[in-house]
């Protein structure tokens, strides 16, 4: 009997991708970093930086090691 849904191919089918940040994800801590007056906070963990408005500004906050990647 053959099964359709078993797979006998090489595994290169779509979705083989490492997905966001090239499948490199930031450290438990760090700092989130405002782009525009450079202040930081803490970074919290499970609280994504961009949802995290800057204490002095009011700009969107964003992730140290995101800012520093596009320098």
């Amino acid at each position: 009997m053959n099964n359709r849904n078993a797979g006998s191919g090489r595994g290169l089918g779509r979705g083989g991708g490492r997905g966001r940040n090239s499948g490199g994800g930031y450290s438990i801590g760090g700092f989130c970093v405002c782009a525009k007056c450079g202040a930081k906070i803490a970074h919290q963990q499970g609280i994504p930086c961009t949802t995290q408005k800057c204490p002095s500004c009011g700009n969107t906050m964003i992730r140290e090691e995101l800012l520093n990647d596009r320098r």
